[in-house]
């Protein structure tokens, strides 16, 4: 019999995000090797990892990463593509063989534009453009999987340890202003290539650690404004919630911070701020079915940003930590030490408390 402390057992996944308020670019071999003293929360079914600022010379396009299951199915979607962009750049996204990473899709990449008779056609903006684009693709031509689709930034996934996944995507060879990394641990969803973490739309990237009892509720109500869950995992909706509530709603990633990991009805009635009682008691009177119960960490990298949130009681683990222009994000503290041994101040956020952290305006 197996005997309390003789055992690790990991509370699920891992996550680490590291970013730059000068916006200075930093190497992808700093986040994938800040997964390796996380690899026990891990379990080879999923890693993933996605960086801001790598692609400088495309960043007018927007970069859409895409699994293909075969070359007809690739030939399908590059038709759809063409009807609706402009291709200002097609290729196979780099990869290194290594024995670790096997079956993999056919992996490209393509840098694209939305053609402006289109947007008046349709009289969308660009991004809802591309967003109902991408979901036209996951839901409806079999075997492709957009899992990438922001400007200036790109999303790396597979079915495999986080820093294994790194090696195989060469991620050493980007600089980003800002990385986030996941180790996944499924418990009741499938290990797939498009189920890994990070979970994205646009230039929003999730990677969540912990479990969502809320999801059907959640997927219902998502899934009312266009959105569509295809990728077989809870994490995908909560990228959705993210975008609609940001993008779509207008509000304030604090005040969806405050949507989705909601203060408790007996908290908002005790604020002393009565103003902020009552915005409180309207976000959650206003938007009930995208509150997100269970436990979760979670990490959202955005274009010059990151937010980490803790569910409400704080079931999952999370730390920050700082040094000179960089703020560090982890599962635990050895991760942000591989980063930077000499990293301070380190804390950790208390339930549902946003921690948002914006690169200096005019220099990313």
């Amino acid at each position: 019999m197996e005997k309390e402390g003789q055992i690790r057992i990991p509370s699920g996944c891992a996550i680490s995000a590291v970013i730059s308020r000068e916006g200075r670019t930093m190497s992808g071999g700093m986040i994938v090797n800040s997964m390796k003293p996380m690899h026990d929360r891990s379990n080879g079914l999923g890693g993933g990892f996605s960086g801001y600022g790598i692609y400088p010379d495309m960043k007018e396009y927007y970069a859409l990463h895409v699994f293909f299951d075969d070359r007809s199915t690739q030939k399908e979607c590059e038709v759809f593509l063409k009807e609706y962009f402009e291709i200002v750049k097609s290729e196979i996204i780099p990869t290194r063989k290594i024995p670790e990473i096997t079956d993999e899709p056919i992996i490209w990449r393509y840098f694209l534009d939305p053609l402006k008779s289109m947007l008046a056609n349709l009289q969308l903006d660009e991004k809802e453009f591309v967003a109902r684009a991408v979901m036209k693709i996951n839901s409806s031509i079999s075997g492709a999987y957009v899992f990438s689709s922001g400007k200036n930034m790109g999303t790396f996934k597979a079915v495999g340890f986080p820093e294994d996944v790194g090696e195989f995507y060469r991620l050493e060879e980007y600089e980003g202003y800002s990385w986030t990394a996941h180790g996944r641990y499924p418990t009741n969803t499938p290990g797939w290539w498009g189920g890994a973490h990070p979970f994205t739309l646009l230039d929003y990237s999730v990677v969540h650690n912990g479990e969502i009892s809320s999801y059907d509720a959640n997927r219902r109500f998502i899934e009312m404004f266009g959105y569509k869950c295809t990728l077989q995992t809870d994490t995908e909706v909560i990228t959705y919630i993210l975008d609609y509530l940001v993008r779509r709603q207008g509000l304030t990633l604090e005040e969806a911070a405050n949507v989705i990991a909601a203060p408790f009805w007996s908290t908002i009635a005790g604020e002393k701020d009565r103003e902020l009682s009552k915005r409180h008691a309207f976000l959650r009177t206003v938007f009930p079915s995208l509150l997100i119960t269970g436990p979760f960490s979670i990490i959202l990298g955005f274009d010059g940003g990151l937010m980490a949130l803790n569910d409400r009681l704080k079931l999952r683990s999370m730390v920050v930590g700082e040094k000179d222009d960089r703020v560090f994000i982890a599962s635990e503290e050895a991760a942000i030490r591989t980063m930077e041994p000499d990293a301070e101040n380190i804390w950790a956020p208390r339930g549902g408390e946003p921690v948002v952290v914006r690169v200096n305006k005019g220099v990313e």
